[in-house]
């Protein structure tokens, strides 16, 4: 049999690290033939072969095997001759694998064959960076997210759509521990700032194919009548076409969406008026990303990766094979991406109109027809997708959409309506992780950011209030997978560009409701890993709302969540919320009720309260906070023993 290129290093030299961006010293663990589980290998392979266009023509894979493990991980082109597979050892012990390909007379690509021993990360090495816990997955009761070892994980997300681009560049520049976002901000800079305040996740779109700054408008459809994009405005940049007018009746650009170094993740038709050739990957685009990612993942973050926004697909339906097209690019985002521990969407879904996207049923078609022809992610991260209102509603359950592991609601409504949609998945049979991903955004003026049509000033204690209360009353409505929080600057107006309707997302980070995600997160984790078992008790709430509450708006209403054996329960009163009753509890037994200030993480002194025959206890009086006119509280129940 012929050698490959690959099994002319013995044991595991074959194994390349990528690029510059792994540092020395694990390049000699790698060389030794001993790696650390949960760390990212990666196999590079050289085809013998000439392909027209090997982005299509070629599919290539190793098949993995190691304690308790065997999988088929497929592989990516990465330019010319090139390509990688990347992988991860799950657990300690001897791993080895074969390559394969569909060109079976390539021998670059087939019948490679290596092996490799992994151990284990010590205690130390784990507190450093959690990733090396292992990879996100759901509670055994499906309800909440943990490490592969068990370590809780609640997820703490900002949204940072356009982060993948030059909007947020990388510079390979350590940011100073004392770093405050302002003008010039990078994206080590902004991902330092967010750590310090306990984040451990950041939303973004892979890829925007379509968008550009030129002269056809933020919003245009081609002479077919098709629309290539929807996009966000470039504000201060204007074009002779279009259909996004401001009020002088001039017409916006759409943002300009390549990487640092002007690369497209697609190549552009000619004279085609822009349309993406979505057969025509650019490896260049995604190397930009690669950088990302890996920083990412050194900093201990566990991003939440989606493909396009929505507004691309009416194109690549209307003028390529979809179903097969699209789950080649779903494809290779999870052969480059998935072995880093991550979150992956399948779609960017937001809204759903006629014009500007596929239906739900469309993309779950594309989806599904990915999971049949690829398999589910190799290492178990959770899949599921951004979504207008929620993945239930949306796609189902179960074999309704084969591919989904995780449900999440958000965009509309960002109200107390959508605290429904929360507790009916978390209510699901064998259910999913849930958490709300697109809830109110601070600083956003918006039509569907307006709980009870209220517009409060960008930044006023009325506004990080808005934001606090869906942070706590979506966890409490059983979102226990965490939550991700929002802002105007979602699109990343940046450095060199005017403020419009968005802000400079310097501006944005220094909201405040961004520095109180850190509380919502010590307040849950207060119950150790109890909270993964909480289960819904708002109905045992009596008054749930205070007189006068809509449902529209978000004050007045209270939540509670207890555990099974109604030994702990986490509350939450919004403002104007009123004192109520919580049944359900253990009969005639002391509780400790202890106040949690959400603005400020503060515990208050525990007090005593005892319930009755019944099992049933009133919420002792709300504190009093002269520092806000924003006085929501939140408690923590706890039973004692006599």
């Amino acid at each position: 049999m012929p050698r490959t290129p690959l099994r002319r290093f013995a044991p595991v030299a074959a194994l390349l690290l990528l690029f510059t961006l792994l540092l020395a010293p694990a390049r000699a663990a790698l060389e030794s033939g001993e790696v650390h589980v949960w760390t990212q290998q990666e196999i590079q392979l050289e085809a013998n072969g000439t392909y027209a266009n090997p982005y299509t023509d070629v599919t290539c894979w190793i098949d993995l095997r190691g304690p308790d493990f065997a999988q088929r991980v497929y592989g990516f082109w990465d330019g010319g001759n090139t390509f990688r597979v990347r992988f991860v050892a799950t657990t300690p012990g001897e791993w080895t694998w074969t390559t394969g390909s569909n060109q079976p007379t390539d021998d670059g690509l087939n019948s490679g064959r290596g092996n490799l021993r992994a151990v284990a990360w010590s205690t130390a090495e784990h507190d450093a960076n959690p990733n090396r816990r292992g990879f996100i997955r759901a509670t055994p009761n499906g309800r909440a997210l943990q490490y592969a070892d068990g370590t809780p994980f609640f997820w703490l997300g900002d949204t940072w759509l356009a982060a993948s681009t030059w909007r947020l560049p990388y510079r390979g520049e350590r940011a100073a521990p004392d770093y405050e976002p302002a003008a010039g901000i990078s994206f080590e800079e902004a991902v330092a700032y967010r750590k310090r305040q306990g984040f451990n996740s950041v939303s973004f779109i892979a890829a925007f194919p379509n968008w550009a700054a030129d002269h056809r408008g933020a919003t245009y459809a081609n002479a077919d009548g098709v629309y290539l994009r929807n996009a966000w405005e470039k504000f201060g940049h204007w074009a002779a076409h279009g259909e996004i007018s401001t009020a002088d009746g001039a017409i916006t650009t759409g943002k300009d969406m390549h990487d640092e170094h002007g690369n497209r993740p697609f190549a552009i038709l000619p004279n085609r008026e822009g349309l993406a050739d979505f057969d025509s990957i650019n490896p260049a685009y995604f190397r930009s990303l690669d950088r990302k990612m890996q920083h990412l993942s050194e900093e201990g973050f566990v991003p939440f990766l989606e493909t396009i926004r929505r507004d691309n697909a009416p194109s690549w339906k209307a003028y390529f094979d979809f179903n097969a097209s699209y789950a080649r690019f779903v494809q290779y985002l999870i052969s480059r991406y998935g072995a880093y521990n991550m979150v992956f969407s399948g779609i960017h879904l937001d809204w759903i109109p006629e014009n500007y996207s596929l239906t739900e049923h469309e993309f779950n078609e594309a989806l599904t027809y990915h999971h049949q022809h690829y398999g589910p992610l190799p290492f178990g991260q959770p899949y599921t997708t951004l979504i207008d209102s929620t993945t239930y509603r949306r796609f189902g359950h179960g074999d309704d959409a084969p591919w989904l592991t995780m449900h999440t609601v958000g965009n509309k409504p960002r109200n107390h309506a959508i605290y429904a949609f929360i507790e009916e998945s978390f209510n699901l049979p064998d259910p999913y992780p849930v958490a709300n991903l697109e809830p109110y955004y601070t600083g956003w003026n918006h039509s569907i950011n307006r709980p009870g049509g209220e517009t409060p000033t960008a930044g006023s204690a009325r506004d990080i209030y808005f934001a606090r209360a869906q942070m706590y009353g979506s966890v409490l409505s059983g979102g226990l997978a965490g939550h991700v929080h929002g802002t105007a600057a979602y699109d990343i107006t940046t450095t060199g560009e005017p403020e419009g309707w968005r802000p400079h997302i310097w501006t944005a980070l220094r909201y405040a409701s961004g520095a109180q995600m850190q509380h919502l997160r010590d307040f849950v984790l207060s119950l150790g890993p109890a909270y993964r078992d909480l289960q819904l008790a708002n109905d045992a709430l009596a008054p749930r709302t205070a007189p006068g509450a809509i449902d529209d708006g978000l004050d007045g209403w209270s939540f509670a969540m207890r555990t099974p054996d109604a030994a702990h329960a986490l509350l939450y009163f919004e403002h104007q919320a009123v004192p109520t009753t919580l049944a359900g509890l253990t009969a005639d037994a002391a509780y400790t009720w202890t106040w949690f200030n959400p603005r400020t993480g503060a515990w208050l002194d525990a007090q005593t309260v005892t319930t009755d025959a019944a099992g049933t206890l009133r919420s002792p009086p709300f504190p009093s906070d002269a520092d806000s006119p924003m006085t929501d509280w939140a408690a923590r129940l706890q039973r004692t023993e006599r």
